[in-house]
């Protein structure tokens, strides 16, 4: 007999947590290779965990809603193969958390008041010493003390750090930009002060769940109440960060999408018939808007801190709505490698299976740009937020027909012509109006120029 080792996978390049959302299994149960154990969720998407080996359930290290961090051991598996091999670093099994054992470990066991003291002084830096596990009555895994630390942050600044995990734990992504907002330029912060921007409100009964700052509010017998799930709650975070992280300008350009839409029209049942796919004008927009960033590879970036780091992969996140009203984006990998006939191929597809929340992790990350199209609808123009850590998003609105000047041999015209707006927001920290609207631009004479030569 041997026991193995069930771990919290690896669900994404920057996931480093996950919550068990329920167990399809409990301790006695006999388990096949590929059963589905339990089921998760990370803030990007939703999946099931299938057993790598047939066994029985031996023991369940954490319950449903627990957070457990990615590589940690969630159960233990008996199985009757003592030939099974497990990737150390993968099945690293951390030991049960014990306050007081840590804050031995980690030096404060003189210092019991200091731990749950919010009054330390803000001058008092902890270079030399690790800072404590529980302080303020919150909990601080080993990888947010070390970065405050390296950072040199005060303990008391570490408490105004305010977190978006569960019962308000502070993330790494919380810490560092915590971090980023302190390096700051004085000039570019409020008049309000630092602390008083991430100083965390708790509650009457204790800091165990974090809560925004209260606000009056009037609600009738005729009121309904209802609470954000989790997807909605992620996205308003994500979109909260962004517009604090990034300077938002959005411009806009109207192009003549006569040509893209009588081709559409008259080629669309051949398409399908030809290519076992059906042809909307969203891989028609991401081919253009791919041909641009060939243009303008500038558009194709991040910032970090005062690096700008230039992507090499071109990956397309397309903003998807979900049947329950909330919003996913799908990525395109390496999107410049596909023709349109591929492009649309692979739209349709991610389309489909996000409705069906069977995307996997690994495609709902890594998108460079982000293309989302308000006219279906039917909004004529939008100024969307950008997805960080991308610098730009471009909204396409609805195709109207108008009566449009048309330049000919025999001089202008007015015509009934299929017209659409074009917005894009991009970051000012680092795309200037000249690049944003001069790619904005080039988008649109794509569009306006496409060919059936494009579908090759």
């Amino acid at each position: 007999m041997a026991d193995f080792q069930l771990v919290m996978p690896k669900m994404g390049e920057s996931i480093m947590e996950a919550t068990i959302l329920k167990w399809h299994k409990r301790v006695g149960d006999h388990v096949e290779v590929d059963e589905t154990i339990l089921e998760i969720a990370t803030d990007k998407v939703d999946s099931e965990i299938p057993s790598p080996v047939t066994g029985k359930i031996k023991e369940i290290l954490f319950q449903e809603d627990a957070v457990v961090d990615v590589g940690s051991m969630v159960a233990l598996i008996e199985t009757s193969d003592t030939g099974i091999e497990q990737d150390p670093v993968t099945t690293a099994v951390p030991q049960p958390y014990d306050v007081e054992e840590e804050e031995e470990e980690f030096g404060f066991e003189e210092e019991p008041e200091l731990v749950n003291n919010s009054e330390v002084s803000s001058k008092e830096v902890y270079q030399g010493k690790k800072f404590p596990p529980v302080s303020n009555g919150r909990f601080y895994s080993p990888l947010v003390r070390m970065i405050a630390q390296e950072e040199g942050l005060t303990l008391n600044q570490l408490n105004q750090v305010s977190g978006s995990g569960l019962q308000g734990r502070v993330t790494k992504k919380d810490i560092l930009s915590f971090i980023e907002e302190l390096n700051q330029p004085a000039e570019q912060l409020s008049k309000v002060s630092k602390e008083e921007i991430r100083r965390p409100e708790y509650p009457a009964n204790g800091p165990d769940t974090l809560v925004p700052p209260s606000v009056s509010r009037s609600v009738s017998g005729q009121d309904d109440i209802l609470q954000m799930d989790r997807m909605r709650k992620i996205i308003a975070e994500h979109m909260v960060q962004s517009k604090r992280v990034a300077p938002h300008v959005t411009s806009f350009v109207e192009a003549d999408v006569t040509n893209m839409v009588k081709w559409r029209d008259e080629h669309k049942e051949n398409f399908s018939r030809q290519y076992g796919t059906k042809l909307t004008f969203t891989p028609i927009f991401i081919h253009a808007v791919v041909k641009a960033i060939s243009d303008f590879p500038m558009i194709n970036i991040s910032v970090s801190g005062d690096e700008i780091i230039v992507k090499k992969n071109i990956n397309i996140g397309m903003a998807t709505a979900l049947p329950s009203g909330n919003l996913i984006v799908p990525v395109i990998k390496n999107a410049d490698d596909f023709s349109l006939v591929g492009l649309a191929k692979k739209v349709n597809d991610l389309a489909d299976r996000a409705r069906k929340n069977e995307l996997k992790p690994d495609e709902i990350s890594g998108g460079t740009f982000t293309l989302t199209n308000v006219g279906i609808f039917g909004n004529v123009m939008g100024t969307p937020i950008i997805n960080q850590p991308q610098v730009a998003i471009l909204a396409t609105g609805a195709i109207k027909k108008k009566p449009a000047v048309v330049e000919t041999e025999y001089g202008d015209l007015i015509a009934i012509r299929h017209m659409m707006f074009l917005s894009m927001s991009y970051d000012h920290r680092v795309v200037d109006g000249f690049m944003g609207g001069s790619f904005l631009r080039k988008v649109a004479d794509y569009l306006e120029q496409f060919s059936h030569d494009d579908i090759i």
